[in-house]
């Protein structure tokens, strides 16, 4: 998943029409460089490849009087299913880029929806904790690396902490934390 589509796709869709100057100024103002790989390049690139691939479509031109018009993007039918399938694998993931980038966007799906999505992903985040854990059993200090068992040590704690912080996340959307899509 391209957590870079997804963030241009979502802020696209919430402020549409919109020139990528703006889709770029609207993530660093979520300090997106903080969470993510997403440089401002990237956004960009990402433009024009959802706009040749039918996702975005260019709605016109901004004028600016610094420099040439910018042009406006929205998203197409097929940009909007794009958007909902990267949004639900985000939910899903354990890639802590591809996560973030979903919960950015979670409210634009039904509550349910979202707290089952989130579910699953604490059930693969622990999962994975615990397929690392049993591994760190089975490396002998004599013939693995001897920073084996602290790297094993590392991300099991890593995904612990996730189905952790999921677990808070079900429990507030639970209790009716957030307006989440179709809830006025």
């Amino acid at each position: 998943m391209s957590a870079v589509r997804l963030l241009v796709l979502g802020v696209i869709r919430q402020h549409q029409p919109v020139h990528g100057y703006a889709v770029h100024r609207e993530l660093a103002s979520w300090r997106i460089e903080t969470w993510t790989n997403v440089k401002p390049g990237s956004v960009y690139h990402a433009l024009k490849q959802l706009t040749k691939e039918g996702r975005l479509r260019e709605a016109g031109t901004e004028a600016s009087t610094t420099g040439p018009g910018r042009t406006l993007y929205e998203v197409t039918e097929a940009g909007e299913s794009e958007f909902v399938e990267l949004l639900e694998a985000a939910l899903v993931s354990i890639d802590m880029e591809e996560l973030g980038a979903g919960i950015a966007f979670m409210q634009t799906l039904p509550r349910q929806q979202v707290i089952t999505l989130l579910q699953e992903q604490r059930r693969r985040s622990v999962e994975a904790r615990d397929s690392l854990t049993d591994m760190k059993a089975t490396y002998p200090d004599a013939y693995e690396a001897p920073h084996s068992r602290d790297l094993l040590t590392l991300w099991s704690g890593s995904f612990s902490a996730i189905a952790a912080w999921t677990d808070d996340l079900v429990g507030r959307l639970e209790a009716g934390e957030y307006r989440m899509a179709g809830e006025g």
